[in-house]
């Protein structure tokens, strides 16, 4: 793994040499990650992992016209031989107007946002295996639980660089760490399994095993013997781990490429009432220590934390430089860029801001509903909003949970779900993308 200074350095220099070999403009990216993985099952050990990997991307322009290579062989003869490869593809590919590099005036300058992404922590295979296990004996203690698919433990560093033609070469570093356990409860065909996991960037701040295991365990036994629920329309409640789904929807309908494709069921809502008043989801890069916190986008402009919503009103789209130039607008620093072909759009930490109600008091008015605790399928069309999963949880009886419930359908449009969603008290910034707990008002529920 190249250090910080060495992965500048590098990628500047394959920059400039993209334009010495006769490249207008070129960008390269350089990603490295080393990660370890422990696995365990029924208290043994089965599995270890470790890979460690680093590949180096270019993409430049020949007039309109580009080229994407990749390689992960760093070694001068490699890059060279990258270049030409470039170089040539680039002359024989079709033109294409809305091509090139970000805005030059609109890069980073100055000093790097701290987002507190690396701790240097370097727990030992040993200390992954432990956490492992501790995990899974606590899930297997729970009464009722039957089996186990295992638990794990996993440790990861990754390196970024990124640089460009017109002189911008930075880069910043993450760490990764994560524990996650998954339990089967009862027998026969009246088994049920569920999970439970928590990843974070600093070591420090990972969940304590035990109590992941135990949670894991009680889920799948809260499961058991589901009953059956009558169709029709009536409230839905999303629980955190799965209502951030909604926000995910949310985000592929705002990308500037689906918006320019005119392929998004928001098409025709920028700056119109799309949630309830007083709603507001935002999209904050910067936070510290953030699962995808980073101090600048795929591109190399600066990340800023935005409301995507505010007081229920969608406020823009989020767009590369590309889908920027193609809608007749700026890029918003949201571009995102693996290795290989040129950058897309996307959100990085995303959530709906909490309510004022509790999780108890959102559903305490409720009759007859679901409390949603899985998801099932990919039922969404992400053209007209029309939404169908399969889901599985429990039933809502006169404000309360009771009796679980599996194979059902819940269904709705995803323009009318925004309008009718309510969000609790409950919010917890644990994933990538947060929400808290949502109730949805109206949403047809077909029953076994």
């Amino acid at each position: 793994m190249l250090s910080l200074s060495e992965a500048e350095s590098r990628t500047a220099d394959l920059a400039a040499a993209a334009r010495k070999a006769g490249a207008d403009a070129a960008d390269v990216i350089y990603v490295c990650n080393n990660a370890t993985q422990i696995s365990v099952r029924l208290g043994a050990l089965e599995d270890v992992e470790r890979s460690e990997g680093e590949e180096i991307g270019l993409r430049l322009f020949v007039g309109r016209r580009s080229a994407s290579v990749s390689s992960s062989d760093l070694s001068q003869p490699a890059l060279d031989a990258l270049v030409e490869r470039a170089v040539a593809m680039a002359r024989e590919a079709p033109e294409d107007p809305y091509a090139g590099l970000a805005p030059e005036d609109r890069l980073l300058r100055g000093a790097l946002p701290d987002v507190d992404g690396d701790d240097g922590a370097d727990p030992s295979p040993a200390e992954l295996r432990e956490r492992a296990e501790a995990a899974e004996a606590a899930a297997r203690a729970v009464e009722g639980v039957t089996n186990s698919e295992g638990a794990g433990a996993s440790a990861s560093r990754t390196v970024i660089a990124l640089a460009t033609s017109t002189g911008f070469a930075r880069g910043y570093s993450n760490s990764g760490y994560g524990c996650s356990a998954s339990v089967i409860a009862g027998e026969g065909g009246g088994m049920q399994r569920d999970y439970a996991y928590h990843s974070v960037r600093h070591l420090a701040d990972l969940e304590d095993a035990a109590a992941i295991g135990a949670r894991a365990g009680d889920r799948a036994v809260k499961r058991l013997n589901p009953g059956k629920l009558s169709s029709g329309a009536m409230p839905v409640v999303y629980d955190p781990r799965v209502g951030s789904g909604m926000l995910g929807h949310l985000a592929g309908a705002i990308t500037g490429s689906a918006v320019a494709r005119r392929t998004s069921f928001l098409l025709d809502k920028l700056g119109e009432q799309v949630f309830a008043r007083g709603i507001v989801v935002r999209d904050d890069p910067l936070r510290k220590r953030g699962l995808r916190s980073k101090p600048f986008d795929g591109e190399g402009l600066p990340t800023a934390a935005r409301d995507i919503i505010a007081d229920g009103v969608l406020t823009g789209w989020i767009m590369d430089s590309a889908s920027a130039r193609q809608l007749g607008l700026e890029p918003t620093g949201h571009a995102t860029r693996g290795v290989g072909g040129p950058p897309g759009s996307g959100l990085t930490n995303l959530y709906l801001e909490a309510g004022p109600l509790s999780p108890e008091e959102l559903i305490a008015d409720i009759k007859l509903g679901v409390y949603v605790t899985e998801l099932i399928g990919q039922g969404v069309n992400g053209v007209t909003g029309d939404y169908s999963r399969g889901a599985s949880g429990f039933v809502i009886r006169d404000g309360r949970l009771c009796e679980p419930v599996a194979e059902i359908t819940v269904a709705g449009n995803l323009k009318d779900m925004f309008r009718e969603m309510t969000p609790a008290s409950d919010l917890v910034f644990r994933r990538a993308v947060d929400a808290p707990t949502i109730r949805i008002e109206g949403m047809t529920v077909a029953g076994a």
